[in-house]
């Protein structure tokens, strides 16, 4: 009864706030919003015993991913970027297809099968525990798209960098160009006291 009632609460915590991190005018509100559907999410992942994801979702994306949104949030002209035009000019527009992709969602559900059942039996996981017997998983049978999952985001974080980097402009002095008498004078004072 208690894991009715705990999934029924996280459940509608999770549609709230993700309801409330994509209608609030505030970033920030929306950035704390997130915040408490990924610690809900992370509760429901330990109703069905996944400790490590729960941990996962804790520590990666609440920690991490969030504080990432944070700094973009904080590195961007918030100002200017609430002046531009909507997307889409009328929002019933928008709530519109939103229902719609919704009601598609809903009728393909019933087309859903289960598939094939892996190769792990729940009597070796519930003997291993759930995170050896993920670490076993990714690092024997999935290490090459792990690496190359980790390669691509190598890339990213690369490209992140050099999009962030600024030019300074006018800083660079070439080597004919004469330095300022001030500068000069209170160097060599320096260098005699």
């Amino acid at each position: 009864m208690f894991d009715q009632l705990f999934f029924g609460y996280c459940a509608l915590m999770i549609t709230t706030s993700g309801i409330l991190a994509i209608s609030l005018r505030n970033p920030v509100h929306c950035v704390l919003m997130v915040l408490v559907l990924f610690f809900h999410m992370a509760g429901l992942y330990l109703t069905l015993q996944a400790e490590f994801l729960a941990a996962v979702q804790i520590i990666v994306y609440a920690g991490a991913i969030l504080v990432l949104y944070l700094f973009v949030l904080f590195l961007v002209s918030i100002r200017q970027e609430l002046q531009l035009d909507a997307f889409i000019p009328n929002p019933w527009v928008g709530r519109i297809i939103a229902v719609g992709l919704g009601a598609g969602l809903i009728y393909v559900i019933p087309a859903f099968t289960l598939g094939e059942k892996g190769a792990w039996p729940l009597a070796a996981i519930e003997e291993l525990t759930h995170t050896k017997a993920l670490g076993q998983e990714l690092f024997t049978t999935s290490l090459l798209p792990f690496e190359i999952a980790g390669l691509i985001l190598l890339v990213a974080l690369i490209g992140g960098l050099v999009l962030a980097r600024r030019e300074e402009v006018g800083s660079v002095v070439n080597e004919g160009d004469a330095v300022p008498q001030g500068n000069a004078q209170g160097k060599d004072q320096e260098v005699v006291s």
